[in-house]
């Protein structure tokens, strides 16, 4: 008898990945809109990834059962 899968949260699969060491890669918030107030090194940097926090680890992982 097969077991049952779980669902892939079909948000998180578009909005992180995994990196080879497990940890959980995201883009930067605030990067949409207003971008004329702020500064081309505040927006530089904003493209860069960045990880997520080890307090919501916990929770993006559950929503990402097989590791996308």
């Amino acid at each position: 008898m097969a077991k049952i899968k779980l669902k892939t949260n079909s948000g998180a699969k578009k909005r992180f990945r995994l990196t080879k060491s497990g940890k959980i890669k995201r883009a930067n918030a605030c990067k949409r809109h207003l971008l004329e107030c702020k500064t081309t090194k505040r927006k530089r940097s904003l493209r860069k990834s960045t990880l997520v926090s080890e307090q919501e680890m916990k929770k993006v992982k559950k929503m990402l059962p097989y590791g996308r």
